[in-house]
């Protein structure tokens, strides 16, 4: 279904990325506006109104739209309404920013901090769980938002609780505490935050001694290419090393925009890798995930994590089971590059950390030979030399 995309030119996609969408003409948008991110922003979708613009909503949908903006606000840019199906509600892409009345319901395994952050948080905004690195949570704003966001609690201003950062309190603990050497610029997204700020943010961190590496996870380049320009570019280099994760989770979010601002970044020497959610009705099958790891590849992305989605409030109608996501990387590894195939995670609840899950590929351990099934389902015999 998906692979024609896949099989894009580079040259046709460069070539399509200058090109107005006919959904521009909407808001009369002329080329210059449409490739601006902050003309994106200030057209972005806000409420139930501004969709019916662009999209045919259900009364399901119109429902919702009244009554989720107290849990997560709603936004959506026009880049990214310009992907979808206007007259289709179950659109992969429409599913992941457009409310449905499931997100109003609670459940008793749904929790308002699944990753346990705040249980973390050394000062406000900065979360220290792992021995080497830290989660800088430098502001609450996206370009838009996702209905199964982890962070829904303070992300948007929405939430029960408010974003705060005491950025001199970060920098302290940072300073005093030399076994940090990896800091993830998180939370909302960092890529919204003005050149000038990320780059005084930046510079900060790296006058830090034993920092050696500075990540950033964004989805920008997928909600908002715009915002990827050559003098973005020119500053993230500056600090290199510097890795970026992007958040994708389908095929058709990678066109032509999308691909022109992910080519920037990797010719400015930035590592690129991809964090997706598994999530039903959006890409819960394997035919969708290889054509999503291919994809990315094309664009130079490495598929990184595949995360099972956060037991978030309101959230059950996206979960999948976990079993799923095995077998999806089951159908990945051996069948496509290795390159391609992503590490499927779950989040462990309350705090615990990412738990990786695999197909077991040891079918039994005997002295002297261990029996492994291989992708296709042989099992073949590995000696085990004996240990003195």
């Amino acid at each position: 279904m998906y692979g024609g995309l896949c099989r894009e030119s580079n040259r046709r996609m460069q070539n399509e990325s200058t090109k107005l969408p006919p959904l521009a003409k909407i808001w009369g948008a002329t080329t210059e506006q449409w490739h601006d991110a902050a003309w994106q922003m200030r057209h972005a979708c806000c409420s139930a109104e501004d969709l019916e613009r662009v999209l045919s909503l259900t009364p399901r949908e119109r429902s919702a739209l009244q009554q989720a903006g107290c849990r997560l606000a709603v936004r959506v840019t026009p880049h990214f309404l310009s992907l979808m199906d206007p007259l289709d509600e179950s659109d992969p892409l429409r599913r992941q920013v457009i409310p449905q009345p499931e997100e109003l319901e609670r459940h008793p395994e749904e929790l308002t901090d699944p990753c346990g952050e705040q249980r973390d948080e050394k000062a406000p905004g900065l979360v220290h769980r792992y021995p080497d690195r830290v989660l800088l949570l430098c502001t609450d704003r996206c370009a838009s938002y996702c209905r199964y966001c982890t962070r829904a609690r303070m992300v948007s201003g929405s939430g029960d609780d408010q974003w705060r950062l005491d950025w001199e309190a970060a920098l302290r603990y940072l300073r005093e505490h030399t076994e940090v050497r990896d800091v993830l610029l998180s939370g909302g997204d960092p890529l919204l935050l003005t050149d000038e700020k990320l780059n005084a943010m930046l510079t900060e961190l790296r006058r830090i001694p034993h920092i050696e590496l500075l990540r950033i996870g964004t989805r920008v380049p997928i909600m908002l290419p715009q915002r990827v320009t050559p003098a973005l570019c020119s500053l993230l280099h500056r600090h290199a090393p510097l890795f970026i994760s992007i958040h994708c989770n389908h095929p058709r979010e990678l066109g032509a925009d999308a691909e022109r601002a992910l080519g920037m970044l990797a010719d400015s020497g930035i590592p690129l890798g991809n964090q997706s959610v598994l999530l039903r009705g959006v890409n819960d099958s394997a035919e969708v995930q290889r054509a999503l790891v291919h994809r990315l590849l094309q664009c130079r992305v490495r598929p990184y994590y595949l995360y099972q989605c956060d037991p978030v409030i309101g959230t059950r109608h996206f979960r999948t089971h976990p079993r799923e996501g095995i077998d999806i990387i089951s159908a990945l590894r051996g069948f496509t590059s290795g390159y391609a195939v992503p590490q499927f995670v779950i989040d462990a609840p309350g705090g615990g950390g990412k738990v990786p899950l695999n197909p077991d590929y040891v079918v039994a351990e005997e002295p002297g030979r261990l029996l492994l099934r291989n992708f296709r389902g042989g099992i073949y015999e590995y000696p085990v030399t004996p240990q003195a």
